[in-house]
């Protein structure tokens, strides 16, 4: 049932009582022709804005949603019914203004047929599979999946024809409930992309997911094109692939739009998947992500995080272990170089004995507006005995007005288990300035080999040597402006770096 549907349901209220001459009643008046519960709870904000999405879907597409989509977007408009706009006095935004979202001009944006790709052909990738998503929208003219092995599906949940298929994306579709940005994506996400992977099938080659945004508005505009691009990742027992999914701004560094993502990911029982993430829009958009994780038993999930772009950057990341012997590894580094928000809230939920689990977050401010939030739940429940999970913090502070804010938490019930946590917040160590001085490096020079081999320790994470590589180039072109340096100098750390990376 869509949003304007659902509206005609909420309470209206009743015009006021006529004035009188006799003093009124001492018994109450309720001004409701219908319990005010929904009434309370609603946003009218929110509301339009689904309302908005609802139309704009409805105008783009002619045909009726697959089953999955339809239940998708139900589920999402009756949750908005409920849920307000995030602001500063609710926990997980505590940190977190997304009033430059709220107070934006938001309108959907729709892939004309006309549109000129011509500006994404310096993006094509030669390494396949890939995949590129144009706000929100699968491109297949700039997609190649002609190396993926018999069995695997990449493609438009619309374009799905199994019905066995269809009835199991039925089941794992908004399996997991988000927040308001989680709800207003299944409202207004045009399709689902949705990768298949057999059982026993492993795909030897990383399937490439590019993210591109298109349409922009000019720095100081009060619009934001909003985009909401969804990926289902489902893999079968003993299953096996890699997904590198990366999001590019396109032409200008300070464009402006909202890029609202999500992605599911199901690991079935004894299946790996390894998640490489990296974000790199404009300097003047908002981008919000989901990723949400479900692991069977002895199954494998790895992700590696590297966010630099974007003027709000939030990625929430929910993974549930359901089995026993179950391995979770996340490695994330952020980078706020100008006036920036960059965030990350993880949630990891352990409900088996035996499970494993490793968590590294790195970031570096190296802006005096720049701002970093880490909020990393790790929850070991009674059953999840023996359970080994670990996590640490570490954030760079390289200018005096920079801020994060960091909550690591560990809740365990569970009384058998092996977990630790820990958190850093620091400039640059005196003694490891000292090591390089010692030994005839100046100083400037030290600062820029031990900053860039910070941010080394999560890179290296990234299984493939060409990933490694180019996302070494980007941090690398990103801290050299922040930093001052003679030109000589600038070699000696780019040789550290580098040796480093490609050891």
């Amino acid at each position: 049932m869509s949003i304007s549907a659902l509206n005609s349901y909420l309470p209206k209220p009743c015009p006021p009582p006529r004035p009188c001459a006799r003093p009124p009643r001492a018994t109450s008046t309720k001004h409701f022709s219908h319990p005010p519960t929904l009434a309370t709870l609603s946003d009218p904000h929110v509301l339009r804005l689904a309302e908005t999405l609802e139309d704009s879907i409805a105008s783009s597409s002619s045909s009726s949603p697959p089953p999955p989509l339809q239940k998708l977007r139900d589920i999402s408009s009756q949750s908005l019914l409920t849920t307000p706009w995030p602001s500063r006095k609710d926990e997980p935004f505590r940190f977190t203004d997304t009033s430059f979202i709220r107070n934006s001009q938001i309108h959907p944006v729709t892939l004309a047929p006309t549109q000129n790709l011509d500006a994404l052909s310096g993006f094509s990738d030669s390494i396949s599979p890939n995949i590129a998503i144009i706000d929100g929208y699968l491109v297949e003219s700039l997609s190649n999946l002609s190396e993926l092995p018999d069995g695997v599906f990449v493609g438009r949940l619309s374009d799905l024809h199994s019905k066995g298929l269809m009835e199991k994306v039925s089941k794992y579709v908004s399996n997991f409930q988000g927040d308001l940005f989680w709800s207003l994506n299944g409202v207004g996400a045009p399709d689902v992309v949705l990768v298949y992977v057999p059982e026993g099938c492993k795909v030897d080659k990383p399937l490439h997911l590019r993210f591109f945004s298109m349409n922009r508005s000019y720095k100081g505009s009060k619009s934001l094109p909003i985009s909401n691009p969804r990926v289902l990742v489902l893999v079968e027992k003993g299953g096996d692939i890699g997904i590198v999914e990366e999001y590019v701004g396109g032409d200008g560094d300070d464009r402006c739009y909202w890029t609202n993502s999500v992605m599911e990911i199901v690991v079935s029982d004894g299946a790996k998947v390894s998640h490489s993430y990296i974000q790199t829009q404009s300097l003047g958009a908002a981008h919000v992500k989901w990723t949400s994780v479900c692991q069977g038993s002895k199954s494998v999930y790895e992700l590696t995080e590297v966010s630099t772009g974007g003027k709000l950057s939030r990625h929430n990341v929910h993974v549930q272990q359901e089995g026993p012997d179950t391995v979770t590894e996340l490695s994330s580094f952020h980078l706020s170089i100008g006036d920036q928000l960059q965030d990350l809230h993880s949630k990891l939920v352990l409900d088996h004995p035996r499970g494993f689990s490793r968590q590294l977050h790195k970031v570096i401010v190296a802006h005096s507006l720049g701002q970093a939030v880490f909020d990393g739940n790790v929850q070991v429940n009674r059953e999840a005995q023996q359970t080994d999970a670990g996590q640490l913090s570490r954030s760079l502070l390289l200018e005096p007005r920079a801020t994060v804010n960091v909550k690591p938490n560990l809740q365990i019930i569970a009384d058998d288990v092996k977990c630790s946590h820990g958190a850093a917040i620091s400039d640059l160590e005196e003694d490891q300035l000292f090591y390089f001085q010692a030994r005839g490096i100046d100083k400037s020079a030290a600062r820029k080999a031990l900053i860039f081999s910070f941010a080394a320790e999560v890179i290296e994470q990234f299984p493939d040597a060409t990933l490694q590589k180019k996302v070494g180039n980007l941090i690398t072109a990103l801290l050299t402006p922040a930093l001052p340096s003679r030109q000589g100098n600038y070699c000696l750390h780019l040789y550290l770096y580098e040796a480093r990376i490609n050891k």
